[in-house]
């Protein structure tokens, strides 16, 4: 053998033997990462080495009930993500409403957006997902979300992960909304009582559009508030939501009970997609409304009501009938009985002529946490949400643990001083703490039994109400309706099979609806008022049926029809 083979096969010997001890170098670092990955996972509440800061961009509300001294930046909830992570929060700006909406927008025209925010608007979400300004939240998701927090997003069958996927990664962490269906129409039970008013005979929850009639002329007749100018039935503008924790003040239990469902997106039997306030239904609806006005059940001031002034006729006792979902006696009803001690309602449901409550199933998301693409600790999104909808709500100690927070809940702070104004609940969590309530509060079960800390303190608000109710506050109030009445309706109608569901199929943005959604909303908000208040004949429904379908409507379903497919 010469020399020049010698060399060739020591040279190709050695680089076996490099690329060998590279191969167990690499399966070594491999397997490193897969135990860094489990210890990542075990500590998924563990603090930071180090304190770090994280910046929000911040959803207020008009009355957070934060006790005096606290503020959103600073107060029991921040402090202890503060104690249990080391992390501390900085809002790198708070609004309200609409204002909230426009800091979004100037943080994401400008680029400089805050580590975390809250997005309430799907389209808001798909332009940073766009324009690559947040961070994909798969891995951190994965490694650090509690078995607990994964459970809640599983029992939605993936509907609520899947409004925040893009392809195939999760891109924000959604929060979820259960279905609180129906729209219960709320009637003042002491004016029923004095005015010798009986409604729902047969006391299966439900009344029908005829007695709803009856009470609102009765009522306006008869002023049992003694307001001197009472009005019957009062209605927003909107008339409809598409989501039963908006439907406050709206028309939508009253649509519902005609088999319509304005403002959806659904399929009939031959696969066909139709927008729910272009049919026969919704015209039904809207004619029996018209005959309202016409009659002066309707208030008579429709169409130019705000919010707030629809609100204050409750208040002072000029209307007693408001629909909204289970939980309004918690933020607005509670208004009333501050006013007025002798405040009683009784929550029903409007039902068809089959003697169903028709009911849709809501969008299984309700607004987004993102974190900003590039953010050093974007798994902190993670074990932040892990404290508030898993330990929190999970906790048997809260008061011992962390007093500062069980006493938020005791004094009901708004959950938009926690960090994330979003809730993450799972799918059955409103029945499922419903039957803890009930049981507590009849001594089925110890109070310490109910699974939620919210549970536990509600027990203790209805406890007191039901012990004392003519000098009850007006938290007890409040606690005592929503779930008594509101949720209590809702567990009835559910064992009975009262319910009727339809499932929306679409939920999303099309290309058309980017451009010509403003004014079809607009064309048909404006179009339902002329009807109502006579400006136009309920014929014209159908003239606005052809102008939908002429500037956009009839291309928007076409999209949806292909986006399904």
């Amino acid at each position: 053998m010469n020399n020049n083979s010698i060399v060739k096969r020591i040279t190709v010997l050695m680089l076996i033997s490099i690329m060998s001890f590279s191969l167990v170098a690499c399966n070594d670092k491999d397997s490193s990462k897969v135990k860094e990955s489990t210890q990542i996972v075990e500590n998924a509440h563990g603090k930071y080495t180090e304190e770090i800061n994280y910046t929000l961009g911040r959803l207020t509300v008009q009355n957070s009930k934060l006790p005096e001294g606290d503020t959103y930046e600073n107060n029991a909830y921040t402090r202890y993500v503060k104690e249990k992570l080391n992390a501390v929060c900085v809002d790198a700006f708070e609004a309200n409403g609409e204002d909230y909406d426009r800091q979004v927008s100037l943080a994401i025209s400008s680029g400089d957006l805050p580590d975390m925010m809250r997005v309430g608007d799907k389209n808001i979400l798909d332009e940073l997902v766009e324009n690559d300004l947040i961070a994909d939240l798969t891995e951190v998701y994965d490694n650090y979300g509690s078995d607990y927090l994964k459970s809640i997003y599983d029992s939605y069958d993936g509907r609520a992960l899947d409004t925040a996927m893009y392809d195939g990664k999760l891109m924000a962490l959604p929060g979820t909304n259960v279905d609180s269906a129906p729209s219960e129409v709320w009637i003042r039970q002491d004016w029923l009582d004095k005015l010798d008013i009986i409604i729902d005979e047969d006391g299966n929850g439900c009344i029908t559009i005829e007695e709803l009639e009856m009470v609102a002329k009765t009522f306006r007749e008869k002023d049992p508030g003694n307001s001197g100018n009472p009005v019957g039935i009062p209605l927003a503008y909107w008339l409809n939501s598409n989501d039963y924790g908006g439907s406050n003040h709206c028309m939508t239990g009253i649509a519902n009970a005609f088999g319509a469902y304005p403002k959806l997106w659904l399929q009939d039997e031959g696969g066909n997609i139709y927008y729910g306030s272009t049919t026969k239904e919704t015209k039904e609806a809207l004619g029996v409304v018209k005959k309202w006005y016409q009659e002066g059940i309707l208030d008579p001031q429709f169409g130019t009501r705000t919010w707030d002034d629809i609100t204050a006729l409750l208040i002072n006792g000029q209307s007693g009938i408001v629909f909204g979902a289970w939980h309004i006696p918690d933020w607005l009803l509670n208004n009333i009985r501050a006013m007025d001690d002798n405040a009683v309602f009784s929550a029903y449901v409007i039902e068809d002529e089959n003697g169903k409550a028709n009911v849709f199933h809501n969008n299984a998301s309700n607004g987004f946490i993102v974190v900003r693409k590039g953010y050093e600790y974007p798994e902190l999104a993670i074990k932040i949400a892990n404290i508030f909808y898993d330990e929190f709500a999970n906790s048997k100690t809260l008061a011992t643990d962390a007093p500062e927070v069980a006493k938020y809940h005791v004094d009901a702070v708004d959950g938009a001083a926690r960090p994330f104004n979003i809730e993450i609940n799972k799918y059955t969590s409103l029945l499922d703490d419903y039957s803890d309530i009930r049981r507590g509060v009849n001594g089925e079960i110890p109070v310490e039994e109910a699974r939620t800390v919210e549970s536990r303190v509600i027990i203790g608000n209805v406890t007191k109400y039901l012990k004392d109710y003519e000098n009850s506050n007006v938290t007890d109030w409040a606690k005592y309706h929503s779930r008594m009445k509101g949720v209590a309706l809702i567990e009835k109608l559910t064992k009975e099979g009262t319910f009727n569901w339809v499932n929306p199929v679409f939920w999303g943005t099309t290309d058309t609806m980017k451009t010509n959604w403003a004014n079809l909303e607009k064309l048909e908000e404006e179009m339902f008022i002329k009807i109502i208040i006579g400006a136009a004949s309920l014929d014209d429904f159908d003239t606005f049926v052809n102008d939908w379908n002429k500037q956009g409507g009839a291309q928007i379903i076409k999209e949806i029809q292909e986006t399904l497919k």
